[in-house]
């Protein structure tokens, strides 16, 4: 196995095979699975692969996924790329050679096909998958992506219920309002790693 960064969250039940790399601050809840007999799989910082989530190789593809993405619950990535800043819905598939491009979102139940390219800020639905709309979805994705990150700093201090009461309230308008200017990227800018 390749390197996972130390900050990252994996849940138990998580199972990891092959050539793997997770960066900073990312997390990877219950069940998910990621393996990489051949081609490698690289998941990039403050990403988080919801529960279940399989993550696998095609022959001739790696698996790639940015930074700030939500994969949610019980997808499938296959051999595909998914840029940063994506939000891609539950029980969705992304085949071989697909591309997912920035700051798009991806609905639930979404099957997209082998080599089938969408360009930045698509929202994609059906089965095939089809370009419904465009809408730049980076800030709302990225605020996704914190939300599943503070969890996960909460679910390695023990704490199952971070998402509830004033103060977590307090927490969200005041990243909401750092997403929106683009402090939360400055910030991570002038933090060495």
């Amino acid at each position: 196995m390749s390197p996972v960064h130390e900050s990252v969250f994996v849940a138990p039940g998580v199972q990891l095979y092959g050539e793997i790399s997770v960066g900073l601050g990312s997390s990877i809840w219950p069940n998910v699975v990621i393996r990489a007999e051949a081609q490698a799989v690289r998941v990039g910082r403050y990403t988080n692969l919801q529960d279940f989530v399989m993550v696998h190789v095609g022959y001739d593809h790696a698996t790639e996924v940015g930074d700030f993405c939500s994969i949610a619950h019980h997808t499938t990535l296959h051999g595909c790329r998914i840029e940063d800043h994506c939000l891609i819905g539950i029980n969705a598939v992304i085949m071989d050679g697909a591309v997912i491009g920035e700051g798009s979102i991806v609905a639930g139940g979404a099957m997209v096909p082998e080599g089938k390219i969408f360009p930045p800020e698509s929202i994609i639905a059906g089965v095939p998958a089809k370009k419904i709309g465009e809408r730049d979805a980076r800030g709302a994705n990225r605020l996704n992506a914190w939300q599943y990150h503070r969890n996960a700093q909460a679910y390695q201090a023990g704490d199952h219920r971070s998402w509830h009461g004033p103060e977590y309230e307090r927490w969200l308008e005041a990243k909401r309002v750092e997403v929106e200017s683009g402090r939360d990227l400055r910030a991570l800018e002038e933090r060495p790693l």
